[in-house]
């Protein structure tokens, strides 16, 4: 009838078609997108790098429950349970001394279910193991659409994740906190009259970035380590970067940087995600509130006199047209 709504089908993507190889695009895309599978666990969770080295072996992620401080590791899987990643996930958990061990596949066999299920019995509280079955969806020609599932996890944990949930509707826990704090500096950033992103800018999780002003292949950021602030140029992928951005050549130029800068700086290869930043850092915690005049100073400082030395000695080693 002329009269029906237009309702289109949601169809399923293969994984295949987004990433095509699992250690080599989806391992990488999970590291640099850690909030859409922390949603699925209920964590805050910060994932540190990839092919991480346990003995002769190399865990596929591992990082931090910030909410916790509990190491998390992950394998993953674009295809259905096997034994051979069973027992991959039991050899890094043991070699990790990991609190939370996630096995991520586009499906699990019902005896691989179990097996976490009997694991999550016969473990302390301290040890969690949760499946997580991956799904992409598509409506007509829209884009893709990706969903985690959770299979298995431990008996009380949706409790857990439905208290932690509440306690920050109450304004408990740091989510609230990000969101003060995030849009008070923002505001004063424009206050102070530079452009980096608009005022009240509000973030629930521990970073924030700004494209304003960054090179290309290049982002600039601020945000709460475990016990540190960081305020930091994060250089994506190097095939991205213009040769007199890249991290080595910055590198090479380190005295001439920390002299435009002021101050000495972190120069950190993140080779599990093919990246690299270079960073500066002072001790603090967002939940030292009073301390947050002192913080949004520091972060506007740094951040001011990061891109200043960056666009100086970025600019003096470009080479010269013919």
């Amino acid at each position: 009838m002329n009269g029906d709504p237009l309702v289109a089908r949601l169809e399923a993507v293969d994984l295949r078609e987004i990433w095509h190889h699992e250690a080599h695009h989806f391992t990488p895309w999970l590291l640099n997108n850690a909030d859409a599978l922390a949603e699925a666990l209920g964590m805050e969770l910060e994932l540190e790098q990839a092919e991480h080295p346990v003995g002769d072996f190399s865990l596929d992620l591992i990082g931090t429950d910030l909410s916790t401080g509990d190491r998390v590791i992950i394998e993953n899987q674009l295809a259905d349970t096997d034994h051979n990643h069973l027992g991959q996930l039991l050899t890094y958990a043991a070699g990790t001394n990991a609190a939370a061990v996630v096995w991520i596949a586009w499906s699990f066999r019902e005896e691989h279910r179990r097996a976490l299920d009997w694991l999550n019995e016969r473990t302390d509280s301290d040890t969690r193991f949760f499946g997580i079955a991956v799904r992409v969806w598509r409506i007509g020609d829209s884009a893709p659409a990706l969903q985690f599932n959770v299979v298995a996890a431990p008996n009380d944990w949706g409790k857990r994740v439905r208290s932690t949930a509440a306690a920050q509707q109450r304004g408990e826990g740091k989510r609230p906190l990000y969101l003060a704090f995030w849009e008070q500096l923002t505001n004063a950033i424009s206050q102070r009259g530079h452009g980096w992103c608009r005022p009240g800018r509000r973030n629930s999780v521990n970073w924030i970035d700004f494209s304003t002003g960054a090179p290309r292949g290049t982002q600039y950021g601020m945000s709460f380590t475990r016990d540190s602030l960081r305020s930091e140029l994060y250089l994506h992928n190097r095939e991205q970067i213009e040769p007199s951005m890249s991290f080595e050549r910055f590198l090479e130029r380190r005295a001439a940087l920390e002299t435009s800068y002021g101050s000495s700086l972190k120069f950190e290869a993140l080779e599990g995600r093919k990246a690299s930043r270079i960073a500066d850092y002072r001790l603090g915690s967002i939940e030292d509130t009073d301390a947050w005049p002192e913080f949004i100073d520091w972060f506007i400082d740094a951040q001011r006199r990061l891109r200043s030395a960056v666009e100086t000695v970025g600019r003096a080693s470009a080479p010269s047209g013919d």
